[in-house]
């Protein structure tokens, strides 16, 4: 069996970003740009002042020096003279430094009656002026291909004149959950049957990892009824399976898959829980193919999901950042499984995150895996830990689970 490193690198290694789109610069945030935003201007286009106050010459900036103001100057409205021997003009945060001027003094540094202005305190060269491209000029490269649009990223570019920017489409993703004893919710339920709680949790972590989700209507326990709903997913990016994985008599996923082209690279993975997870591609369709209890498809959908949506958006689909934390009791030795264990989480005292598990940790307690904060990361192999040992884990709503 793969471990869960291995098998994400093979997941990862199949994938590529989605092509370009134009977007209008107001919808950009928190999708990958797919080419550098370039200035298209220089900011600040002249020498501005960084404060309320009087430009003037330095040479006439000491204190006592009486100044005669010539001009107001307001933010939007450059004085159109020069800044002469003895003479001031009266600035705003972001007027334009008129020509002759090389300092500014503060209004609180200085009084101003009948015209003219007194100060108090003297002035630097340079002091309190915003130079021309202090912050950026014309033909930088401001952010780069393959960086995530955060808000600050937004402000920038539009402060460089972009109203829009190329960024890569966001990925279609087909969910298509199987099993006869499926219902949709409000939906009839069938004798001995559940009601799907997969399709949705996935399509909400979809759109959470920046892919847009489409549920698939439920594929019943037959090879060709698999095969057929698969067909609805010819077009997009990825396909997300649910139940059937493994090799049961009722487990068809993975033949009525192979009628549609399947080409299948692996199916077991060295991890709990979520053993029977299956990765392929299907006429040129990554397929991953989680298990069908609930719990066991959202931490695989965590571990490989996720990082397989980032790197179709652009990004690198690096693995769930971890955060060390106190135990709060002992556990025993692991297996030879990768153990991810439902936990929640406190401050301790000194500020340290404290982690306590969940007793029991059957891969069917939807309910326990909402209330979890995190999961316990567990080697395989990993020896006993007595409370109070530091472990790793991973903050579930950090990565939009």
């Amino acid at each position: 069996m793969l471990s869960v490193a291995d098998a994400r690198g093979r997941i990862l290694a199949l994938l590529r970003p989605t092509g370009a789109e134009i977007v209008p610069l107001g919808e950009a945030a928190g999708r990958v740009l797919a080419a550098p935003v370039i200035s298209r201007l220089t900011q600040p286009p002249r020498d501005v002042s960084a404060m309320d106050g009087y430009a003037v010459r330095a040479d006439d900036a000491v204190a006592g020096a009486r100044l005669r103001v010539v001009g107001i100057a307001p933010a939007g409205h450059p004085f159109g003279g020069a800044v002469g021997p003895g003479e001031a003009v009266r600035l705003f945060t972001g007027s334009v430094v008129p020509e002759g001027a090389d300092c500014i003094v503060i209004q609180e540094d200085a009084t101003e009656a009948d015209g003219i202005v007194t100060l108090q305190e003297p002035g630097l060269p340079g002091r309190h002026v915003r130079g021309a491209g202090l912050d950026f000029a014309v033909g930088d490269e401001l952010l780069l291909a393959g960086r995530g649009l955060t808000a600050r990223d937004v402000g920038l570019a539009a402060a460089a004149n972009h109203p829009w920017l190329s960024v890569h489409r966001r990925p279609t993703v087909a969910i298509l959950a199987t099993g006869d004893e499926i219902a949709m919710p409000g939906e009839p339920i069938p004798a001995g049957g559940i009601v799907s709680s997969n399709s949705h949790a996935l399509a909400a972590f979809v759109r959470a990892c920046g892919g847009v989700p489409v549920i698939l209507p439920v594929a019943r326990d037959d090879r060709e009824a698999i095969a057929a709903a698969a067909d609805a997913a010819a077009r997009a990016d990825l396909l997300l399976t649910t139940g059937g994985a493994s090799v049961g008599t009722y487990d068809l996923v993975q033949q009525g898959l192979s009628d549609r082209g399947l080409a299948l690279d692996f199916w077991k993975i060295a991890m709990r829980p979520g053993k029977p997870l299956m990765f392929g591609s299907m006429g040129g369709v990554p397929v991953l193919g989680l298990p069908g209890n609930p719990v066991s498809a959202m931490i695989c959908a965590l571990l490989f999901g996720k990082p397989a949506i980032e790197r179709l958006c652009g990004l690198a689909g690096d693995a769930p950042p971890r955060e060390p934390a106190r135990c709060t009791v002992a556990l025993g030795a692991n297996d030879h499984r990768a153990d991810h264990l439902r936990a929640v989480l406190a401050r301790g005292e000194d500020g340290m995150w404290e982690v306590t598990p969940f007793g029991p940790q059957d891969s069917s307690m939807l309910r326990r895996l909402a209330l979890a904060d995190a999961v316990v990361l567990r080697a395989p192999d990993a020896p006993a830990v007595a409370a109070g040992a530091m472990v790793e884990v991973i903050r579930l709503a950090a990565c939009g689970l």
